[in-house]
């Protein structure tokens, strides 16, 4: 196993999904359609082929925890719907193999509340990635009733944290500055 090939794989998969001229939905919808028609969606074939790379760690995967979990928020954050349906069960998995190690998913609990407050403010994420995150954590956890507590808590923790931050970045715009004082300290 060789940690810095597998880890210069996900970083560049991860790069090359997230580039600007890959952001479809930025694009005019005539552009928009003629790329579609001609190419598809890139982002979801690397999603997937990362997702599919992912699982295949085995073991290995602790390795790349809590290093990884940014590039994969990145990833997920892409409002693309079936790349996101396929690629945030990956953050459940992190957490599995964190708890399956430690008693406990920390570390991946950490990384992702300051990754995500980085990936917002860039002006990434959206209700429907909120809504999204909690349905399917919530049933991933499901299925292992000995971290299923835990995993409702960090997704409630994640999703009040979403929300504010969400309410945050509207209001930046406003230009009340008692609208932006209140969502400051609701977001503290």
């Amino acid at each position: 196993f060789n940690l810095q090939l597998w880890n210069n794989y996900f970083h560049l998969a991860v790069a090359f999904i997230t580039q600007d001229s890959l952001q479809l939905e930025n694009f005019s919808h005539a552009k928009y359609n003629k790329i579609q028609n001609k190419y598809g969606d890139m982002r979801r074939l690397i999603g997937f082929a990362i997702r599919d790379m992912w699982y295949k760690l085995g073991q290995n995967k602790i390795c790349f925890i809590p290093g990884m979990v940014g590039p994969i928020l990145e990833m997920t954050l892409i409002p693309e719907v079936e790349l996101r349906k396929a690629t945030i069960p990956i953050f459940f998995d992190m957490m599995l193999c964190e708890y399956q190690r430690t008693g406990e998913f920390k570390k991946f609990e950490n990384e992702i509340i300051l990754k995500l407050d980085h990936e917002v403010e860039g002006g990434r994420g959206d209700e429907h990635y909120m809504q999204l995150f909690e349905s399917i954590l919530t049933e991933c956890a499901k299925q292992h009733p000995g971290i299923c507590s835990l995993v409702e808590s960090f997704v409630s923790l994640v999703k009040g944290l979403l929300e504010r931050l969400l309410d945050y970045r509207a209001v930046m715009s406003d230009e009340s500055k008692d609208n932006r004082m209140s969502c400051t300290v609701n977001l503290l």
